[in-house]
């Protein structure tokens, strides 16, 4: 939860939202990062090295208001 109350969004979910990933794509996402990184990487840096977004498409779901 935000000070305001309001849940927060995950990663994933926000990125399907707006149409930068697909839901299998998060799946796999997750899934890699629980078998080979157990959780030491973050969901971005695994889905940029799966190419299934840029740098960029993180930097601004962060940057968002």
């Amino acid at each position: 939860m935000t000070k305001d109350g309001k849940p927060v969004e995950k990663v994933g979910e926000g990125l399907i939202r707006i149409g930068a990933m697909t839901s299998d794509q998060v799946k796999e996402v997750l899934r890699k990062q629980r078998e080979k990184h157990g959780h030491d990487k973050l969901f971005g840096e695994i889905a940029v090295e799966l190419e299934f977004v840029d740098e960029a498409t993180i930097e601004s779901f962060f940057d968002k208001p």
